[in-house]
């Protein structure tokens, strides 16, 4: 007999799921296996079944066909489980949570991603707890978005970065309230979220003519100009503080040059929290007069990931502009 609550498992790859054999390899984890390694879960009234991608892989080796594949999977599981939880190595975990978001429209259940500082097998491992919590709050389905959850906080997956490359405490959301707090009980947000009887809609044409450009202070002229003279048509501008960057005339010409080719350039701050804010200094004012758009309060991983979707559709330019400026998957705050 089916049990009420159900939860699919999607392993992509990294340490979190992989065992030690007899033979000492290393290998990705099966329900048994990991049941084995995580008994808990055995006292949950959860039918939780796992899936595995082509080709598990580190996580630095993300890329959009992988995105493909995940959202794939969860269109064809969909009426079968309350929620899915992914497991992914954690170095392109925010940009993975960021890109489901916009690939999966209408969205009823939740999508968590976890993962792990340490792996399953170690003592010390974070790996149980984000796995067995994870499982938890998807089962429930009561929270219907791409999510990540990672050291007792659930965050909104387009709002949350990796912050930290050797403490539990890995990722931050530093412009958006957690989903949820996990701690003798599971505190939930107030969120309330307004349910959809529209299908699930999936779009997997995701464009790659997109690039990020760093600012830094001396930039060389023939560097900027030669990156923004680069066949992208996308380019996401990570500017100083509330959306600052130099008044130096030729800075100015080579953005307006890049804007009069027909390339989108969208502004986000450098800064770990806070919002752009295009006409607050001189300095950004500049930017908006050329008809650079602000990316207000996104991280650069949603920021990435909306321009790869946005391109990737039917949109003109126009609309492309109007879409980056509105919240679609609540990345931005209006």
């Amino acid at each position: 007999m089916r049990k009420s609550d159900s939860v699919l498992i999607i392993y992509t790859g990294g340490t979190i799921g992989m065992y030690k054999t007899n033979e000492g390899s290393l290998r990705p984890f099966d329900l048994d296996t990991l049941s084995m390694q995580i008994p808990e879960l055995n006292t949950f009234d959860i039918d939780i079944n796992t899936k595995t991608i082509t080709q598990p892989i580190d996580s630095s080796n993300m890329c959009k066909e992988v995105w493909i594949q995940l959202v794939e999977i969860i269109e064809k599981e969909y009426n079968n489980y309350n929620g899915f939880v992914i497991l992914h190595g954690s170095d392109t975990m925010a940009y993975t949570a960021s890109a489901l978001s916009f690939m999966l429209e209408n969205l009823n259940k939740p999508i968590i991603l976890t993962g792990a500082q340490l792996p399953i097998g170690v003592l010390r491992t974070d790996a149980k707890e984000n796995i067995i919590t994870s499982i938890e709050i998807a089962s429930k389905g009561n929270i219907p978005e791409v999510c990540v959850y990672f050291e007792y906080r659930l965050m909104r997956g387009n709002r949350c970065t990796k912050a930290n490359a050797e403490h539990f405490e890995a990722f931050k959301s530093p412009n958006f309230i957690y989903l949820a707090e996990a701690g003798l009980e599971i505190k939930y947000s107030p969120i309330k979220y307004d349910r959809t009887n529209k299908n699930l809609k999936v779009h997997t044409n995701l464009s790659d003519d997109v690039l990020i450009l760093k600012l830094f202070p001396s930039m060389k002229k023939e560097f900027i100009t030669k990156v923004l003279d680069m066949p992208y048509q996308g380019i996401i501008l990570e500017t100083f503080g509330a959306g600052n960057a130099s008044t130096a005339k030729w800075f100015l010409r080579a953005i307006q040059t890049a804007i009069d080719n027909g390339k989108l350039i969208l502004n986000v701050s450098q800064c770990l929290s806070g919002s752009v804010s295009q006409g607050l200094y001189e300095t950004s004012s500049k930017l908006g007069e050329l008809g650079v758009i602000s990316g207000k309060d996104m991280t650069t991983e949603a920021a990435l990931t909306k321009m790869m979707y946005l391109l990737g559709t039917d949109y003109s330019l126009k609309e492309t502009k109007q879409q980056l400026l509105i919240s679609l998957r609540g990345e931005l705050s209006n």
